[in-house]
C-alpha cells in the first residue's frame, strides 16, 4: 500500500505541474501565478502532513520525487549567479560616461548598502530585547543536531580567520575558480575582479575608442545572451516554488515551529522596521513610496517567493531603469552589489539577531552599548561576500558568530522556521539594492522623474 500511496501523491503533484503550465499558456500574469504556486505548496504540503504524518514513509520518499524539480530549481538559479554577476557588472562600466561617475555611483551604492546594513543590525538587536529573546534556549530535535553537526564543517572554515584575514580572502587568486564557486568568498571575488575588468576597459576606450566599443559590443551580447537564460529559468519558478512549499510543509515539524513562534515573529517585527525606514529614506529623497511600491510589487513579490536575490537581478534592474527611473550604470551596480555586499536582511538582521539571543549565555551583556556597537560594525563588514541564493544567511551568521566568540549551534537551532524567514529576507534584500540605486541616481541628478510618476510606466514581466 505505501507504493500505491506514493503513486498517487506523485499523480497529483504532476497534475498540478501541468496545471500550472496550462495557467503559463492562458499568459497569466507571471506574478499571480507564483504566489497561486506558494498557497498551493502549503496547502499540499500541509495535507501530506496531516494524512501521513511528516516522518512517514510515504511523506519521505514522495518528497525525494517532488525535491527533484525544487532543489532542481535551486541549482538552476545558484548556476546563474555567477555569470550575472560579470556581465552586469562589466555591463555597467560600458554604460558609465567617465571615471568621475564611476566612483560616484559605487560610494553612493556602497555607502547606502553598507549603513543600511549596520541599521538593520541595530534592529535586530532591539527585536531581540523587545520580545525577550536574549539568553532563550529553543528545544533541540533530530533534524536540529543533524544540522548542528553539518555547521560545523562550515565553522571550520572561517573559524581561525580574523576579520583582516575574512577581508583578505575576498580577494581572488584564480578568477576561474571563483567561477566554480570553489570557496566561500567567490561571489564578493568574482565582483572585485569584474570591477576590474570595467575600469580596464574604461582605459582600453579612452585611449583606442574602436577596442573599447567592440569589446563593449561583446559584453552587451553576453548579457543579452545571459538574460535570455535567466528568463528561462524563471519561467520554472512557480513548478519550483510548489515544489518547495510543498517540501516544507510536509516536512515541517510543527512543534518545533511553535517552540520557535516568538522568533518568527520578532524575525519579521525587524523585517518590518527595516523595510519602513527604506520608505522614509525614499521621503528624504522626496521619492514618493506609495508610487514605489505599486512599481516594485513585481519585483518584491518574486523576491518574496522565490527566496532568491540573484533570481530576481533581472527584474530588479529592469524595474529601476524602465518604471522607477534610475540611470542603468546605478541600477546595474547597485543591483549586482546587492547579490553579495550589505543584505540588510540575510546580513544584518538575521546574525545580528543570533548573536544577541546567545550572547547572554556566553556571560556577555547585551545591553552594553560597546557590545552593540561590535556586533553591528562586525555584521557590517562581514556583509561583504553573502552570496544571493539560500544559503547566505547561515554564512553571514556562522562569520559574525565565529568573530564574536559566541556558539553556532544556534543557526542549527532555527533551522525549522528558516524557509518561512528567509521569504521576507530575501525581498528586504532585493528593495534595499533598488534603494541603494535610487539613492545613488538621486545624487548624480539622472533620476528620471517622468518615469518613475508614469503609472503606465511599470515592469510586466513576460516570463
Amino acid at each position: 500500500m505505501t507504493n500505491l500511496y506514493i503513486g498517487i501523491v506523485l499523480v497529483l503533484f504532476v497534475a498540478i505541474l501541468v496545471g500550472f503550465w496550462q495557467l503559463q499558456k492562458r499568459h497569466m500574469k507571471f506574478s499571480t501565478r507564483v504566489f497561486i504556486a506558494l498557497g498551493s505548496g502549503v496547502l499540499f504540503g500541509a495535507v501530506l502532513q496531516l494524512i501521513f504524518g511528516s516522518s512517514s514513509e510515504v511523506t519521505t520518499k514522495s518528497i525525494e520525487w517532488i525535491s527533484i524539480v525544487g532543489t532542481g530549481y535551486v541549482k538552476f538559479l545558484q548556476m546563474l549567479i555567477m555569470p550575472l554577476i560579470f556581465v552586469s557588472i562589466v555591463g555597467a562600466f560600458t554604460k558609465i560616461e567617465g571615471s568621475k561617475d564611476l566612483g560616484k555611483i559605487s560610494f553612493n551604492v556602497l555607502a547606502t548598502l553598507l549603513a543600511t546594513t549596520a541599521i538593520a543590525a541595530l534592529i535586530g538587536i532591539a527585536s531581540v530585547m523587545v520580545f525577550n529573546l536574549d539568553g532563550a534556549e529553543f528545544s533541540q530535535g533530530a533534524v536540529e543536531t543533524a544540522r548542528i553537526a553539518e555547521l560545523s564543517e562550515r565553522e571550520a572554515q572561517v573559524a581561525d580567520l580574523s576579520i583582516p584575514e575574512q577581508i583578505l580572502e575576498f580577494i581572488p587568486v584564480n578568477f576561474f575558480a571563483d567561477l566554480s564557486n570553489a570557496r566561500s568568498t567567490s561571489t564578493i571575488a568574482v565582483v572585485i575582479f569584474s570591477a576590474f575588468v570595467g575600469v580596464a576597459y574604461l582605459g582600453v576606450h579612452r585611449k583606442d575608442k574602436e577596442a573599447g566599443e567592440f569589446f563593449a559590443k561583446i559584453i552587451h551580447s553576453l548579457y543579452a545572451i545571459v538574460m535570455r537564460i535567466v528568463t528561462l529559468v524563471l519561467r520554472l519558478t512557480p513548478y519550483g516554488i510548489f515544489a518547495l512549499m510543498t517540501k516544507a510543509l510536509a516536512t515541517s515539524d510543527f512543534n518545533a515551529l511553535v517552540n520557535l513562534g516568538v522568533f518568527v515573529i520578532a524575525s519579521y517585527a525587524a523585517i518590518i522596521v527595516m523595510f519602513l525606514i527604506h520608505m522614509l529614506i525614499l521621503l528624504g529623497l522626496k521619492v514618493s513610496p506609495i508610487q514605489y511600491l505599486k512599481k516594485s510589487f513585481t519585483v518584491l513579490s518574486f523576491a518574496f517567493t522565490a527566496r532568491s536575490s540573484a533570481g530576481a537581478l533581472p527584474l530588479n534592474i529592469e524595474t529601476q531603469t524602465k518604471a522607477l527611473g534610475v540611470d542603468e550604470a546605478s541600477a546595474n551596480f547597485s543591483g549586482t552589489f546587492g547579490l553579495s555586499i550589505g543584505q540588510n536582511g540575510c546580513a544584518g538582521i538575521y546574525p545580528a539577531m543570533l548573536a544577541a539571543i546567545v550572547a547572554p549565555a556566553a556571560g556577555i551583556d547585551i545591553f552594553s552599548p560597546a557590545y552593540i556597537l561590535t556586533i553591528m560594525a562586525v555584521v557590517t563588514i562581514s556583509s561583504f561576500g553573502v552570496a544571493g541564493v539560500g544559503g547566505g544567511a547561515t554564512f553571514a551568521a556562522l562569520i559574525v558568530l565565529g568573530s564574536l566568540n559566541l556558539p553556532v549551534a544556534i543557526v542549527g537551532l532555527v533551522i525549522s522556521v528558516e524557509p518561512i524567514i528567509d521569504m521576507a529576507r530575501t525581498m528586504l534584500n532585493v528593495n534595499d539594492s533598488m534603494i541603494a540605486g535610487i539613492v545613488s541616481s538621486k545624487r548624480l541628478k539622472t533620476f528620471n522623474e517622468e518615469i518613475f510618476n508614469d503609472d503606465s510606466a511599470v515592469v510586466k514581466s513576460d516570463i
